[in-house]
């Protein structure tokens, strides 16, 4: 409010700029003055500003104008409307056993503490989104409690606790600063910020009615905000993305106008039952209202459907009445739609204008239509419920709040999104760990306070707060952890001494963090699982002493014969704990004597002999009554590619190839391979080949115990 009592609002729209001059004389308001402005170009879209050097030219305009007028004008009141809008409640309550009567500020600092308590709320719902980010545009009273009873009014009341439940309103950062930005440049100071349904609201459904189930919805060129009362209150608000606009396109698309003249017949519609239109060739054209209506059709149908999927989505039914106001309302038809889509009766849908609000007078010259009932409500709501914001600077970064009654340092950084309870260092974590299920608890050091400043000086969290102060926070440093080494917590670590193929070996217990193998040396995490164990087997007491050449001397005796495995357990090595042979997995106790013995070396023959192997075909024959063995190869064994002998040595984990040789009937002949004969070189005519008596020739077949010789 101006210093002379005269209120100046702005109604930044979609399509236009309106400014407002409004007089309170006692309990009535006077309109003076009303001045709109189009934009020149598409700087609004949805209700967000996307050009604020093209809106600051509007506002500065209209400024300018009516301080002609009225004179200077330095503060003004404004509503925003956005996309992203988010409805929270909360409830405060207040100790008031030794307070004096409630008077109106007391009420009014319960009811912004409420709204603080729905920005946390908001904070922690959303905090992957970042919602310390958001606005509170507007709030209304739900509910107010005294002793936890239901109570009209706290003003003059007395009791024990009184409480009040709001619901309120936010909006992305990014709408109020770039509504601000538009306000600066044009020299104005934003004295009060409320939501375009909340402005509408005020203004038109006084508390008294709140307790019908009823709709407004406020009907702009890019926006249809809308706000639903039941019960006593406000229970939800919400926005869709369609409004005048999409009408305007439809009649432009299908009259072949441009933008501007397609507004001005979409206006006409609503006064005339004929309009003529100037399409982009020059044509005139002469269209019944009733021909416009059927043309744009689906149009109209759209914005119906959107506004009434909306309520029905906040109101999970349809509400008992609804109020159309903003100047999209007055599409033709929509209200006969609206309520169709609603199963609402026709006179239940209503277009509601300015005559419609209590206590207010029109200068002559200011026309009456519901497109004035947002602009004069954010102006009536200034001025009844002004919501009001201080500017501070938290490292250097501005802040705005609610104007609150001793606004502190605490409320500042909550409104930059800095989490109190994480300002101080958090103490150094304390290492709780067990150690063969033991517990142990080791404390870190304790973490250090932030630092706070005010304009420089240090400050607390309850310092007070003004506008324009400059605040620095630094998060205090955050204590250490206790940095514990593992043979800290140890006593002198016992031993098990034993006896291993006569050389003695004292064992110490391995030990375990977490499953994995550690020293004493390791600094502890907290929640580690240390343990501390002698190997319990044979198998692990060699591999801890990293005896890994006995374990392999001992391990099963396999080759591989033609690709397959073979164990040979007869030639295994062997474990003997004093004095009785064990397998690795046996146990072992301080004192045992335990003596690895491992595998001699086997031949090639004692391989075969063990596998039922015959290497070779052997016949005994009789040559001059002397014994003569004959022996020819059945089998070849290879390895690595070379042919191996019968007393050639084969090793554990060999692997060779056996070939089949074909083994044909001795003769006569072959028997000289196995003898030492020569033949006589004088005194001989001939000789003769004897097998068993009888005269044969060098290819005579011959068996076992043939009877051999040779005659001259």
């Amino acid at each position: 409010m101006q210093d002379n009592g005269t209120i100046f609002a702005l109604d930044i729209g979609t399509r236009s700029v309106v400014g407002l001059i409004v007089q309170q004389q006692n309990e009535k308001y006077e309109i003076k003055d009303l001045l709109a402005i189009e934009h020149s170009e598409r700087a609004m879209v949805d209700g967000q500003i996307h050009d604020v050097l093209s809106v600051a030219k509007v506002i500065s305009t209209i400024k300018e104008q009516l301080e002609e007028k009225h004179g200077p004008l330095e503060k003004v009141c404004v509503a925003a409307a956005g996309r992203a809008l988010k409805t929270e409640r909360a409830k405060v309550s207040v100790d008031i056993k030794r307070k004096p009567i409630m008077q109106k500020q007391d009420i009014i600092h319960l009811e912004l503490s409420a709204v603080q308590q729905a920005q946390i709320n908001l904070a922690t719902k959303y905090a992957e989104e970042k919602s310390h980010h958001y606005y509170c545009v507007g709030y209304s009273v739900m509910h107010y409690h005294l002793d936890g009873e239901d109570i009209g009014n706290l003003i003059d009341q007395q009791g024990d606790e009184a409480s009040v439940e709001i619901i309120a309103t936010f909006l992305p950062k990014i709408v109020v600063e770039s509504l601000l930005s538009a306000l600066h440049r044009s020299g104005l100071e934003m004295e009060a910020l409320t939501l375009e349904p909340i402005a509408a609201i005020n203004v038109l459904i006084p508390t008294s009615m709140r307790r019908l189930n009823v709709a407004l919805v406020d009907i702009g060129a890019g926006t249809s905000d809308i706000a639903i009362t039941d019960e006593g209150t406000v229970v939800a608000y919400g926005m869709v993305p369609v409004a005048g606009d999409e009408i305007t396109e439809a009649i432009s698309d299908e009259y072949l106008l441009d933008f501007p003249l397609a507004e001005k017949a979409k206006r006409e519609l609503y006064t005339q039952d004929f309009i003529t239109v100037s399409d982009i060739l020059g044509f005139d054209t002469d269209v019944s209202k009733e021909d416009v209506i059927k043309q744009i059709d689906t149009a109209i149908d759209r914005l119906a459907s959107s506004i009434c999927d909306e309520i029905l989505r906040l109101n999970k039914k349809p509400p008992k009445a609804v109020m159309l106001v903003g100047g999209g309302s007055l599409t033709p038809d929509l209200p006969k739609r609206v309520a169709q889509k609603l199963e609402l009766p026709e006179n239940r849908v209503a277009i509601r204008g300015i005559d419609a609000i209590q206590n207010l007078e029109l200068a002559d010259h200011v026309h009456k239509g519901p497109e004035l009932v947002t602009p004069i409500g954010i102006a009536i709501a200034a001025n009844q419920s002004p919501v009001q914001y201080v500017t501070a600077y938290v490292n250097d970064k501005p802040v705005r709040l609610f104007d609150i009654k001793q606004l502190t340092v605490g409320d500042c950084l909550l409104a930059a999104g800095i989490k109190m309870n994480k300002l101080y260092g958090k103490p150094g974590m304390a290492i709780m760990v067990k150690l063969n299920n033991r517990d142990y608890t080791l404390p870190g050091n304790h973490g250090e306070p932030p630092t706070l400043l005010k304009n420089g000086e240090v400050c607390t969290l309850d310092s007070v707060v003004k506008n324009g102060d400059q605040l620095f926070v630094e998060k205090g440093r955050d204590g250490s952890s206790a940095q514990v080494q593992i043979r800290e917590l140890l006593d002198e670590q016992p031993i098990k001494t034993v006896q291993i193929n006569e050389s003695k070996y004292d064992i110490k217990g391995t030990i375990w963090r977490n499953g994995e193998k550690t020293t004493t040396e390791t600094v502890l995490q907290d929640h580690d699982k240390i343990t501390y164990q002698f190997p319990e087997t044979i198998d692990e007491l060699l591999r801890s002493l990293k005896l890994e050449k006995l374990l392999q001397s001992i391990k099963p005796f396999t080759i591989e014969i033609n690709s397959k495995a073979h164990k040979l357990i007869k030639f295994n090595g062997q474990i003997i704990k004093n004095g009785l042979v064990v397998n690795l997995q046996a146990s072992f106790s301080n004192g045992d004597k335990i003596v690895i013995n491992a595998p001699d070396n086997i031949t090639l023959q004692e391989l075969a002999d063990d596998q039922n192997l015959n290497l070779e075909m052997n016949v005994p024959v009789f040559f001059k009554g002397e014994k003569v063995e004959l022996s020819k190869k059945q089998i070849e064994i290879v390895r690595n590619g070379i042919i191996l002998e019968s007393n050639d040595l084969v090793y554990n984990g060999d692997s060779l190839q056996l070939i089949e040789k074909n083994a044909d009937s001795f003769i006569f002949q072959d028997l000289f391979r196995f003898i030492d004969f020569s033949i006589p070189t004088t005194g001989i005519r001939g000789f003769k080949l004897i097998k068993n008596g009888e005269e044969v020739t060098f290819h005579e077949q011959i068996a076992a115990g043939d009877q051999l010789d040779i005659v001259f």
